[in-house]
């Protein structure tokens, strides 16, 4: 049994010009998402579920488990003095910590600290997903320019889904690696290494309620998903859960595709670029799969914002290529 610990130790001589800043901002988040596991278990014993009294970025209320995880995560990595900023999905700007030691860090930490939080009172999966960048500003306070970099210039990206078991899935583009925490003795255990999608699945998950408020194109593919055809195994089953870890976890494993594309009143899209697409998009592609925004590469779309969305069809590549193409043939975007 290899431990995450061990697993990371092991695996910086990958990286024989490493500080072992990087192993240990790894560390640090699995400390704080082992806290934050231990509270999702007894959310419904303790005070912890339900809304605060607060409203987040978005103008969403937010969740107290919510705010609880973001309060972890950003302790977490401030205490560690390895990264010298955060920027959270929860707060309005990037988060630069001030001690003397942590501005000469050379990383940079996003996250999103309980992703589908709307589950998280009925007791369904949810997670945690977060992604590092070398910073790109000289050493002291960093600045917004560290955040608002390319999903391909990320050095590492990981979610941890929080369901029947939790895992911690990661990868600093050298393949991808899942550990499951062991209850018993408190610590993420490698348990399906190097991850490899298959090139196509079964499964295709999208909110299928906004069917009337898609693009021709997704309305188009969302029908092909549906049709029989024996060759191709079709039709695929419709499987939707809410939240992106968890629906992109399952697909990862199985062979699927996730959407969420533009929609009438959304034009472009609702999940975040750089907290969600982003990492999703580079664990995807590192495990052999694909991540596009309906035209592009996700991982080449250079952020303006901190709170940029974008459109997302992620997946087994066969299928993401199969989008693709009624995208291209019948347009992505809503038209009257």
């Amino acid at each position: 049994m290899i431990t995450l610990d061990e697993f990371i130790i092991q695996r910086q001589k990958d990286f024989p010009f490493a500080t072992g800043d990087l192993s240990g901002i790894l560390r640090n988040i699995s400390l704080a998402a082992k806290v934050v596991n231990r509270e999702v278990n007894k959310a419904g014993l303790v005070e912890i579920l339900g809304e605060t009294e607060d409203e987040n970025v978005h103008g969403e209320q937010v969740k107290k488990l919510d705010d609880y995880a973001n309060r972890q995560f950003i302790e977490s990595l401030r205490i560690s003095g390895l990264c010298c900023g955060i920027a959270s999905e929860e707060n309005e700007e990037f988060l630069a910590f001030e001690n003397k030691d942590t501005q000469q860090a050379h990383y940079v930490v996003v996250f999103d600290p309980l992703d589908g939080s709307s589950n998280i009172d009925v007791n369904v999966s949810i997670g945690t997903i977060f992604s590092i960048y070398r910073r790109v500003s000289p050493l002291g306070a960093c600045t917004i320019d560290d955040f608002l970099q390319k999903g391909s210039e990320q050095v590492a990206a990981g979610y941890v889904i929080y369901g029947s078991s939790t895992m911690l899935v990661y990868t600093t583009k050298n393949g991808l690696n899942g550990f499951t925490l062991d209850p018993s003795i408190g610590e993420f255990c490698l348990s399906h290494p190097n991850i490899k999608m298959p090139d196509t699945g079964k499964y295709y998950s999208i909110n299928q309620g906004y069917m009337a408020n898609f693009g021709k194109g997704v309305r188009e593919f969302v029908k092909y998903c549906q049709q029989e055809d024996e060759d191709s195994g079709r039709p695929y089953g419709l499987r939707y859960i809410g939240s992106m870890v968890a629906d992109v976890h399952r697909n990862l494993i199985t062979g699927g595709i996730f959407m969420y594309p533009a929609t009438k009143s959304r034009a472009n899209g609702k999940l975040r670029l750089v907290y969600e697409c982003n990492p999703m998009a580079l664990i995807v592609e590192q495990a052999g799969g694909l991540a596009i925004t309906g035209s592009e590469d996700v991982l080449d779309l250079q952020p303006t914002d901190l709170h940029q969305r974008c459109p997302i069809f992620i997946g087994s590549t066969s299928l993401v290529n199969q989008s693709l193409a009624f995208l291209m043939k019948f347009g992505a975007d809503f038209k009257e």
